[in-house]
């Protein structure tokens, strides 16, 4: 089972500089077997003797990833460390609050972000990034859809949108700029409500708690369908692996990274709904 930690987590085992309130809202999750020196097992990891049979036993990174993208990327981190034995600590929040910490700690491998776009803000901190998969947003609803939303521009019929924060999430980015492209955002303002991710937004139509939102493709669900596919395509964004200047452990990230680009760590991201690039 991961272990969550809800408040002031540790980042990594020697203690990255926590950041108050914000950091208080990340979410760390440490994958099972986690102890490099296999104290916490014996040694093993799944039946295997890490010390003789994982490469990168006693080596650890510190990722961090959108947390819209969080169930893909414990599978292929759990992949990772089981193969290899390197410790994966990953921190799942949104894009603000992840560039917030990278920024003023300084510290960190490897960001898995929402978009190409959301890497931009983090300066010298980003060294290199490598494209993964494709962001596909779409319109959904629930499946009974009450307001026949059949297009953007009939989201000027809905009394209740579901957006992400359009401050600070790539996906309410996204439906802020689909709006106003279609002339309707100053319009249907009053009758947006805002969550952190995707995945909240899809539970939340599914659940009847709205007309329509605008989310991920692969983080629709049983209760919810997609409507105007094509209307969305043009603000379809790419997912980059970004490798931090605070890279602790080069040998550990360019395995990792190479893992990500694998056919392995695409099947994952495919199971998921995602189109690998």
């Amino acid at each position: 089972m991961f272990r969550h930690e809800l408040t002031h987590p540790a980042i990594t085992r020697r203690e990255l500089l926590r950041l108050g309130a914000a950091a208080s809202l990340l979410s760390v999750w440490a994958l099972p077997g986690c102890s490099g020196n296999g104290a916490d097992d014996g040694g093993t990891n799944g039946g295997k003797d890490v010390a003789s049979s994982a490469p990168l036993s006693g080596k650890s990174l510190n990722v961090y990833c959108g947390a819209g993208m969080a169930e893909p990327f414990k599978e292929i981190a759990q992949r990772f460390q089981d193969e290899t034995g390197c410790t994966m600590n990953v921190t799942y929040a949104n894009a603000a609050q992840i560039a917030t910490q990278i920024r003023e700690s300084g510290t960190g491998d490897l960001w898995i972000a929402g978009s190409v776009e959301e890497t931009e803000r983090l300066g010298d901190a980003l060294a290199a990034s490598t494209d993964l998969v494709r962001h596909i947003p779409v319109l959904a609803v629930p499946s009974s859809n009450p307001r026949n939303i059949q297009s953007i521009v009939d989201l000027a019929n809905a009394d209740a949108i579901l957006i992400g924060d359009p401050e600070s999430t790539p996906i309410g980015k996204v439906a802020r700029a689909a709006m106003t492209k279609a002339g309707i955002w100053d319009e249907v303002q009053g009758r947006v409500s805002t969550t952190t991710t995707a995945p909240q937004i899809s539970a939340a139509l599914a659940n009847g708690q709205g007309d329509a939102g605008i989310v991920w493709k692969e983080n629709v669900g049983e209760g919810v369908s997609i409507v105007a596919e094509s209307d969305m395509e043009p603000f379809a964004k790419t997912v980059p692996a970004a490798e931090l200047s605070g890279a602790s452990d080069s040998e550990a990230l360019s395995e990792f990274v190479g893992f990500l680009t694998s056919d392995e760590a695409r099947k994952i991201w495919e199971s998921h709904g995602y189109e690998t690039v």
